[in-house]
Parts: structure tokens; C-alpha cells; sequence
């Protein structure tokens, strides 16, 4: 049953943030989402969420089932499980255009060395119970697969744990690569020329698909090149454009890739203020753990790219190849999951179980000397004090020409959010380490559907007439 959201602001958690974090009042004007359904099904953190189509998505996590649900109006269409151990890995594999049966494949990894495969039938409005639980079971794996990737036009799929493996839609193996790492591969994207990036620990590592050709069968997997550019583990990876990729670090280090040549075209990092207003040594390095400066996921625009940064969230120019906007402490805990909305609004989730609604807003230009590197390129490493570092900070706030400003705050879930979809007309929807699953709802656009369907079922019943 929908019920109403009652916004307002949260006591932070930690004492350094008490005087850092932005809230926002009851009164959240430019947030439409103030109803919202929860949906129970999980018994373990919820960690994975996945689009099939306009209407429906599947939830997975550490309870190792994957649930199908209906976006629209939250009902549990189907509810999958093969898997014994949590799910670390879930993708959608979708049907060639020229294909005359349109079934989408849904493939799931999980810490008991398996992928499972089902799928479903996109002219069907709920899932095909008989064939649909599962299709196809594959254990043959030496280690855990931590992320999947499908190559559409190649009509193959990867997985990646400790080396990296090609199979077809109905999972034979087609080649694999040798042991990469025991640390295995913790992410996967394509890039043109049928090569995949690998980030493994520190290094990507490019590979190239060789397809088969007039008298062969068979298919291979070549390493092509390393790129040893990040000082510290790999954690977030993504496409931006058909010419660009970017990474991001445990150490703030963030880098646009070419995907052609594999050349490095810029750099940003040093994400944290050098000049803490702190007063002792321990509260300096506790503002500096790693945990505050690592990059643990990434969005992106035809502009800019936007960067959760421990706590905080950076939006990324990638003309003027510097940030123009921040918000150092978006969040109590570390930030999960972000996406781009319309209307120049990004949404983020965090460990302290909020969801917030961000708009970027142009600032009020101010007179100010120009600044002569990028926005943290302008310092360097070591300690100074407190004085020497105000005109710097003046350079700092003059530098970022937007603003990220808090305009809505969503409290429905107890534990941390792990990630969210964004339905353009059925809402958002969030799972959380609490087991549970939120769809939020546009307040005005249910009551208007709601008061159009008591029209309806009046007209029809001639009440309407006879009220007139």
C-alpha cells in the first residue's frame, strides 16, 4: 500500500560531518517522489538491481535468489533460485535483432563458482514458469566470477574472476586466457575493435577477441596491452562515448582513457582538502583514511563525468578537463551508487541508508584572479598551515563554476543502499543491506492516475451520471 514520505533531516552519524553535511526541511518542493511501496522477498542485503524493460527489473543478493518485479505496481513476478552461495554478478543478454524468438537472457554469477542462465519472454507480460526458472547451470569455474559483460554484436558473453572466459548463448566455452591475478578481475567493458578492458588490481589489461574465419572454428583471446598508469586497485570502470573510458582508484585517482590507442587523455586526483581545519594529528589522518578519497563508482553525460569520492560527490568537465562542482560531504557514509537524471539532477546512495536528489546549478560568476592549474592539481603533498592555505582555498571555490544543491532527501530504508534504476514513468527503485526492496513514486502523477481511475469505474458503472 502506497504511503506517504516524510522527509526531513537525519543526525549524522560521525562527529567530524556534524557541521559538514547538507540537509534539507520537510518541505521538498522540487522532490516528486513522495509516495513509495516496499517490496519483501530477499532474506540477505539486496546488492543488485537490473532493467529488463520498460515495466519490469530483477533484484539479486546475498541470499542468492534473483526476483523478477513489475515496476508499475511492485508485484513479484517470479522468484529464481539455483544459486547456494550470494550472487556477485547478474547482467542482461538480449536477443539478436534478427532473431525470430525474442527471449532475454538474464545470467547470474555467484561465490559458489557458477553462472546460471534463464530468461524470459519479452511478448509475454510475465515470465515463462516452465522453462524460465533455469536454462542452463555452468560450475566448471576455478574461482568466483565477479563481473559478467555481453559483447551483443559478437553474440558471446565474458566472465571474470582469476583469468577471463568467452562462451556463447548456450554457454560453451570458446576460449579462456590464462590465470590473470588471485585477486581476479573486478570489472569488464568493451571497446571497439572487438577488445575488452580487464581491470585487474592496478593494471588494465586490453584484450582482443579473434572471431572465427573461413576454415577455422575457432575462436582465441589475445592480451594485447597493460596500462600501469594507477597507483593503487582499479574500482570503478566505464564507458563514456565511443571514444572514451574512464577508471577510478582506492586512492582518488581518476583517468579518461582513449579507446583507440589506450592513451591516457587526462587526470584528476587528490580528491580531499589538504588544508583540514583540524587541530591534532589524529583527527588530520582520520580525515585522509582512504576510505574518504576511493572511487567507487561512476556516471557520466555528453559533458561531464560525475564521480562518487568516499563521501562526496565531483562533477568532472571533460572539455575543460577539470571539476566544476562538488559536494565534499554528500552523504554521512561512503557513497555506492550514482546516476544522471534529466533536468541536470543526479541521484546518489549511500552506506548511511539515505538517497539523495542533487541539481547542478550554474554559480553567480565572481570577480576572482584566474587560477592557474586544475582544480586539486593546484596543490601539492605535505602539511601547511592554516594561514598559508586561505588564498588557495579562495583559488578552490572560485575554480568550481556550478554548484550541486540538495533538493530532495529520501528516509525509507535502515541500512545501506546498495544501488538504484530509474524508471522514467514508474519511479525509482532502491535495495538496501536491509533486505528490502523501495519503489519510489511520483506523488502527483499516482493521485492523478489514481483520480482518473475512479472516473473510469464510474463512468462505467453510471454513477457518474446520476451524481450529475
Amino acid at each position: 500500500m502506497l504511503r506517504w514520505l516524510i522527509g526531513g533531516s537525519r543526525e549524522p552519524q560521525g562527529l567530524a560531518e556534524k557541521s559538514a553535511l547538507q540537509t534539507i526541511g520537510e518541505e521538498q518542493t522540487q522532490n516528486p517522489y513522495t509516495e513509495l511501496l516496499v517490496l519483501k522477498a530477499h532474506h540477505d542485503i539486496v546488492r543488485f538491481l537490473v532493467r529488463l524493460d520498460d515495466y519490469r527489473f530483477a533484484s539479486a543478493g546475498d541470499d542468492g535468489l534473483v526476483v523478477v518485479w513489475n515496476a508499475q505496481t511492485g508485484e513479484k513476478l517470479l522468484e529464481l533460485n539455483g544459486h547456494t552461495q550470494k550472487i556477485t554478478a547478474i547482467i542482461t543478454f538480449p536477443s539478436l535483432e534478427a532473431c525470430e524468438e525474442k527471449n532475454q537472457l538474464i545470467l547470474t554469477a555467484s561465490a559458489d563458482r557458477t553462472v546460471i542462465i534463464s530468461f524470459s519472454l519479452e511478448e509475454s507480460e510475465v515470465w515463462n514458469c516452465d522453462t524460465g526458472r533455469q536454462v542452463q547451470k555452468v560450475s566448471c569455474f576455478q574461482s568466483t566470477v565477479k563481473c559478467l559483460t555481453v559483447l551483443q554484436r559478437l553474440d558471446v558473453w565474458l566472465s571474470g574472476g582469476n583469468d577471463l572466459c568467452v562462451w556463447n548463448r548456450k554457454l560453451d566455452l570458446l576460449c579462456k586466457t590464462s590465470h590473470l591475478s588471485d585477486t581476479g578481475i573486478s570489472a569488464l567493458i568493451e571497446i571497439p575493435k572487438n577488445c575488452v578492458v580487464a581491470a585487474v588490481g592496478k593494471e588494465l589489461i586490453i584484450f582482443r577477441l579473434v572471431a572465427p574465419i573461413e576454415g577455422s572454428l575457432e575462436w582465441d583471446i589475445l592480451e594485447v596491452k597493460r596500462l600501469l598508469d594507477h597507483q593503487d586497485n582499479i574500482l570503478s570502470l566505464a564507458n563514456i562515448n565511443d571514444l572514451s573510458f574512464v577508471t577510478g582508484s582506492h586512492v582518488g585517482e581518476l583517468i579518461i582513457w582513449d579507446t583507440l590507442d589506450w592513451t591516457m587523455q587526462a587526470c584528476e586526483h587528490n580528491f580531499w582538502d589538504p588544508f583540514p581545519q583540524l587541530d591534532t594529528q589524529q583527527e588530520i589522518k582520520l580525515c585522509q583514511k582512504p576510505n574518504d578519497i576511493s572511487i567507487h563508482h561512476l556516471t557520466w553525460d555528453e559533458e561531464n563525468v560525475f564521480v562518487a569520492v568516499g563521501r562526496g560527490l565531483y562533477v568532472y568537465n571533460l572539455q575543460m578537463k577539470r571539476v566544476i562542482a562538488c559536494q565534499k560531504t554528500a552523504h554521512d557514509s561512503r557513497v555506492q551508487h550514482i546516476a544522471k537524471l534529466p533536468n541536470r539532477q543526479l541521484i546518489s546512495c549511500s552506506e548511511d541508508g539515505s538517497v539523495r536528489i542533487w541539481e547542478l546549478r550554474e554559480k553567480q560568476q565572481i570577480a576572482a584572479e584566474p587560477v592557474p592549474t586544475g582544480f586539486f592539481n593546484m596543490w601539492g603533498f605535505g602539511r601547511v598551515n592554516k594561514q598559508a592555505s586561505q588564498p588557495v582555498k579562495k583559488q578552490q571555490e572560485n575554480a568550481t563554476s556550478c554548484l550541486l544543491e540538495l533538493i530532495g532527501d529520501l528516509i525509507g530504508h535502515s541500512s545501506s543502499v546498495e544501488m538504484f534504476l530509474y524508471f522514467e514513468d514508474h519511479g525509482l527503485v532502491t535495495c538496501s543491506a536491509d533486505h528490502l526492496i523501495i519503489l519510489w513514486k511520483n506523488g502527483d502523477r499516482e493521485s492523478g492516475l489514481r483520480s482518473l481511475k475512479l472516473f473510469q469505474k464510474l463512468e462505467e458503472n453510471g454513477d457518474l451520471y446520476l451524481a450529475a
